[in-house]
C-alpha cells in the first residue's frame, strides 16, 4: 500500500492519495543500420547452398523447395531453412499455385544484383543452369489454357513478346503500358471492365515455371483468338491448344514470334 507523506498508508480510493508512478512505454526498436541491412544481406548470400539456388533460380523459372533440394544435394528440412533466410533477406519469394509453392528470385532488380555478383565472381561462368522441368504431356507445355488464357511456351511467348515491345511491364506487377492498350485495340482485343477482376495479372507457369499474362487482358487476348481461328481445341478436347496458320500468321504480324518460339 502506498505511504503517505506522514508514513500513513494511502487509500487509492482516495482522489488526494498520490497517483502510483506510471510505467514507461518501452522505446521502439531502432531501424537496422543500413550497414546492418547490407551486412544481412551479404550473409544471406555468403553460403555454398544459398548460392546454388540462387544461380538456379537465374534462369528465371521457379522452383518448388522439393525439386531446389535436388538440384542442390541436400536434404528438404535442410532446404528450407535455407529458404527462409533468403526470403528474410528479400531474396527470393515464394508464390503458390494450386497444391505447389514455388520459389522465385524477388524481383528482375534482385535478379540483376545476383547476376552482377556472379559475373564478378565467376567472369566465365557456364550458362543458365539446366534441369528439366516439364512433366505434362509436350502438346499441353507447347499451348494450351490456363484457365481462361495462354499458358505454355505459347504464353510465355506472347508474354515475353509483349514485354519486348513495350506493351507489358513484367518487373514486380504486370502492368499494361499505354502502347499496350493501344496494341490490344488495333488487335481487336477488347479491355472494357465489367466486373473487379483486374485489367492485368501475372499467373505462374507450371511448366515454364516462369509468370505469364492473365487477367482481362489475358483472357479477352486468348478469347480472341479462338473466335479468329488463331488457335484451336484439338479433338480429343481438354485445355490444349492447337496454332493453325492462321495463327502463325497472325503471331507474326501483331508480336514478331514465329512458330519456333512456342514448338
Amino acid at each position: 500500500m502506498h505511504q503517505s507523506p506522514a508514513g500513513q498508508p494511502s487509500d487509492p480510493r482516495d482522489p488526494a492519495s498520490p497517483a502510483p508512478a506510471a510505467t514507461p512505454a518501452p522505446a521502439p526498436a531502432p531501424a537496422a543500420a543500413p550497414a546492418a541491412r547490407l551486412a544481412s544481406l551479404a550473409g544471406a548470400l555468403a553460403d555454398e547452398t544459398r548460392a546454388a539456388i540462387c544461380m538456379a533460380l537465374l534462369e528465371g523459372r521457379a522452383w518448388t523447395a522439393g525439386e531446389l533440394a535436388r538440384i542442390t544435394g541436400v536434404a528438404p528440412s535442410t532446404m528450407t531453412g535455407h529458404l527462409v533466410r533468403l526470403e528474410e533477406a528479400g531474396v527470393c519469394v515464394t508464390e503458390r499455385q494450386g497444391r505447389h509453392r514455388y520459389v522465385r528470385i524477388a524481383d528482375a532488380a534482385t535478379a540483376r544484383l545476383v547476376d552482377g555478383l556472379a559475373s564478378f565472381a565467376i567472369p566465365d561462368r557456364d550458362a543458365a543452369h539446366a534441369v528439366p522441368v516439364v512433366g505434362a504431356p509436350d502438346p499441353l507445355a507447347r499451348a494450351r489454357t490456363c484457365y481462361d488464357h495462354f499458358a505454355g511456351r505459347l504464353g510465355m511467348a506472347v508474354t515475353d513478346a509483349m514485354e519486348r515491345g513495350g506493351l507489358l511491364r513484367t518487373d514486380g506487377v504486370f502492368e499494361l503500358t499505354a502502347a499496350g492498350r493501344e496494341w490490344c485495340a488495333g488487335a481487336g482485343v477488347d479491355l472494357v471492365q465489367t466486373g473487379r477482376r483486374p485489367l492485368v495479372s501475372a499467373c505462374l507457369d507450371w511448366t515454364e515455371r516462369r509468370r505469364h499474362l492473365g487477367g482481362l487482358a489475358g483472357a479477352r487476348l486468348c478469347t480472341r483468338a479462338l473466335d479468329a481461328g488463331w488457335v484451336g481445341r484439338p479433338a480429343s478436347g481438354g485445355r490444349g491448344l492447337l496454332v493453325t496458320a492462321a495463327g502463325e500468321r497472325a503471331f507474326t504480324e501483331l508480336l514478331g514470334i514465329g512458330p519456333e518460339a512456342y514448338a
